[in-house]
């Protein structure tokens, strides 16, 4: 390309100084009529074009290629159906297209799912795309998608015309699961109120009740019927305290697009109001006040202490209603209210006449009933006046032997004690740790009443010669323990260093109560972002291999690696989010990472009422693929580019400079020499005249 261009010898206003003033000449002498004023005209224009010094600028250029830009959508919901076909099927048809348009070059970018639950980004992505391109080259840009895009607010500036291949067919329809709101915890015994609707996008069926299911930590789902586009309210009481996992699912209709939103899953954690504690004592003793401290320390534990005072065969001569003492409500406690109670503790109690025989019998009931009870036992256990000699000997995991050692011995944990969730790392709350031996760093107990065991129970402890000190047992719905010594209050004095006696009674009422956390059989997942802490606590000494499906419905297998006595683990990083299902064949676990239906599926059915609008500003628009792919076509710039059957690309004719070269239109001589001879030419005209 060969074009003018201008090196003055001075500076422009200059130069605009000497042409107006050789104006100024020339029309002085036109107004004196000289013969010669127009050859004067030329002379002192070309002494101006001499300072400006014009020269021919002749650039050879390359071309360059137009640029289409086509970012393909690859999120979650562009994975249902049809629509990963008719994606590839318009991605090949575009490739092949550009491809025979010659000197165009087609820029594909693939949008996958963002991070977390923020959607598909494909707004963001063409902005990435463009400000990596010459915007002088970019003849246009196609996106294929479904349209359901959450980042419409991104400004993607594109020069030339946007064209939206949408994916879908036209009778798709899709039925979704919603949970409007779902508390993070809620009262144990208190119902709480959850908001769930069933509706239908598309061309729904126009079902008006459809079946939902409703399972509690993986259990036998409940089935119900609902109403279908209406919101509808549910009270649900927990089961019990910890965290409780609610399944909530419709069943996937015929002709429906995906699964995905047809499930939601809620995490709630249960807590108890209060932990009602029933503490029955027996005579007084210095370890009396330590449990009824540890009790009254906790400001969630609601303590009602029956104690004796005066036995029954005390007799001092003291008349009856003289007496300070105020008669205790056996009754109320022991038969009309008993099933209040979380948790019994009978520490060094005997059977002196006090509580009947019926009332004992209704706590063994109690237990059996789902109720827990706690022994703490010393001589009199092993003597006539035994509660073991009574209605309670049913529930109880061990009888005595009338033995009682008290020699002084270190309490150690047992194999199965080393692994079970009650006692598990005991050791790690004493105050020393162990030694070389294998010894606990904690002080020594100087009683133990000798036990034995009947079948089917589990000692987590042994004391003098490895005789069971702490046995559990499961009575029915219930569950009992024993501890076979009344001395465990030397650990809350501190004595020889003392020992984790809050912990460990800690621990044990809340095994009694069934927390899950403290079952011995249990496979959890413990969520962070998108990774998951799969831990399968056991007794056995080896565990089954995982097997996770994903929210797809593809299984993975995972090993576990033993982390301590009794707790497996493994740590994965899950592929999306969404509901997984765990299970090694013995234990279940349901976990959602992030929302169960993810954002992706919240609107599931294809639509352009997002991008249509952004399209529309450059010319472009919307076309459905399931009319079949469209054609390439050139249209000039600010002409409609989309239209039946085709969609417009803007060519550019972009190129790029190789060489350059100035040549100066005449030396510097040559133009004095041309001034001159004119100037002189218009001298001898005048002069002739």
């Amino acid at each position: 390309m060969t074009s003018i261009t201008f090196d003055p010898l001075l500076a422009w206003p200059v130069i605009a100084g000497l042409g107006a003033l050789a104006i100024v000449f020339v029309i002085l002498a036109a107004w004196r009529r000289l013969a010669g004023w127009w050859l004067r005209l030329i002379g002192l224009a070309a002494l101006v074009l001499a300072v400006a010094n014009p020269a021919l600028r002749e650039e050879e250029a390359d071309p360059l290629s137009d640029i289409v830009i086509a970012v393909v959508d690859e999120s979650a919901s562009q994975r249902i159906a049809t629509r990963p076909d008719q994606t590839e099927a318009a991605l090949q048809s575009l490739e092949s297209q550009v491809a025979a348009r010659g000197n165009t070059e087609l820029r594909v970018i693939r949008v996958g799912d963002g991070e977390g639950d923020e959607g598909t980004r494909l707004m963001t992505a063409l902005a990435e795309a463009l400000a990596e391109e010459p915007q002088g080259r970019i003849a246009g840009a196609v996106l294929v998608t479904d349209g359901r895009i959450h980042d419409a607010d991104i400004a993607a500036p594109v020069p030339a015309p946007m064209n939206v291949l949408l994916t879908g067919e036209e009778g798709d329809w899709d039925r979704r699961l919603i949970v409007r709101n779902a508390p993070a915890f809620a009262i144990l015994g208190e119902e709480v109120q959850l908001t769930i609707r069933v509706e239908d996008q598309g061309a729904g069926p126009g079902d008006t009740f459809v079946p939902l299911s409703i399972a509690v930590d993986g259990g036998a789902p409940m089935q119900f019927q609902v109403p279908v586009g209406e919101d509808m309210e549910l009270p649900i009481t927990l089961p019990h305290g910890g965290m409780n996992v609610l399944q909530f699912a419709t069943p996937v209709a015929e002709g429906e697009l995906t699964d995905r939103n047809n499930e939601a899953v809620v995490q709630i954690n249960g807590v108890r109001d209060r932990l009602r504690v029933l503490l029955v004592s027996g005579e007084p003793y210095p370890g009396e006040r330590t449990w009824r401290n540890l009790l009254k320390s906790d400001a969630s534990v609601d303590l009602v202490h029956f104690t004796i005072l005066r036995p029954p065969e005390k007799q001092d001569g003291v008349p009856v209603d003289e007496l300070s003492l105020i008669a205790f409500p056996t009754r109320e406690l022991f038969v009309e209210k008993i099933d209040e109670f979380d948790l019994i503790i009978f520490d060094r109690y005997s059977r002196r006449g006090i509580l009947p025989t019926l009332y004992l019998e209704n706590i063994a009931n109690y237990v059996r009933g789902g109720g827990a009870v706690l022994v703490a036992a010393g001589p009199e256990f092993a003597s006539a006046e035994s509660i073991y000699r009574s209605p309670l000997a049913t529930i109880l995991p061990a009888m005595p032997t009338a033995e009682v050692s008290e020699t002084g011995f270190l309490p150690r944990l047992t194999d199965l004690g080393e692994r079970h969730p009650v006692t598990e790392g005991l050791t790690d709350y004493a105050a020393t740790p162990p030694d070389e031996e294998g010894n606990p760093g904690w002080g020594r107990w100087f009683r133990q009443v000798q036990l034995e065991l009947l079948p089917e129970t589990e000692v987590l402890m042994s004391g003098d010669g490895d005789a069971p000190l702490l046995v559990l047992d499961r009575v029915g719905e219930g569950r009992v323990a024993l501890l076979g010594s009344d001395q465990s209050w030397l650990w809350d004095r501190g004595y020889e260093g003392g020992g984790p006696q809050l912990e460990l009674l800690r621990r044990l009422a809340h095994w009694m109560m069934k927390e899950p956390e403290l079952e011995e059989e249990a496979l959890w997942v413990e969520p962070q972002g998108q990774t998951m802490r799969i831990v399968r606590r056991t007794l056995s000494e080896e565990v089954p291999d995982v097997t996770v499906t994903a929210p797809d419905g593809t299984e993975t297998v995972l090993s576990l690696d033993q982390v301590s006595p009794g707790r497996w683990e493994r740590v994965w990083e899950a592929p999306e989010i969404g509901l997984y299902r765990l299970t090694d064949g013995i234990e279940e676990a349901v976990i959602a990472l992030g929302p169960a239906a993810p954002r992706e599926f919240e609107q599931t059915i294809a639509s352009g009422e997002v991008l249509g609008p952004l399209a529309e500003a450059t010319n472009g628009g919307v076309t459905e693929l399931s009319d079949g792919m469209p054609r390439l076509r050139d249209v000039r710039p600010g002409r409609v580019a989309v239209g039946n059957g085709w969609i417009g690309l803007t060519p550019r004719e972009a190129s790029l400079t190789s060489g350059l070269n100035v040549t100066p239109i005449l030396p510097a001589w040559a133009w004095l020499i041309l001034a001159a001879a004119l100037i002189l030419a218009a001298w001898i005209r005048e002069g002739r005249r």
